[in-house]
């Protein structure tokens, strides 16, 4: 893995662990530049509509979405916006 992920690498991950209906991952680091967090790592806004997440709380979803992005969650990713949902 590289240090900064690209929003094609972090769909790939989505896709895989998820099999959406709907997905769209968008790097919103360049909103972010000069910002302190902006060295820390990229910032994305992920939508994504996936059958596991019926029958789940917010958190649940946004956990999984960690949980399926990995290490990039803990180094190369400063902020995530996400909006999951069940179709």
């Amino acid at each position: 893995m590289t240090t900064r992920p690209t929003a094609a690498q972090l769909e790939a991950l989505l896709r895989a662990a998820f099999a959406p209906t709907d997905l769209s991952v968008q790097d919103d680091s360049h909103l972010h530049a000069g910002h302190a967090g902006a060295r820390e790592g990229s910032h994305f806004s992920v939508r994504i509509r996936s059958a596991r997440f019926a029958g789940l709380a917010p958190v649940a979803r946004h956990r999984l979405v960690y949980d399926a992005l990995g290490e990039w969650m803990r180094h190369g990713i400063h902020a995530l916006a996400i909006d999951a949902r069940a179709p």
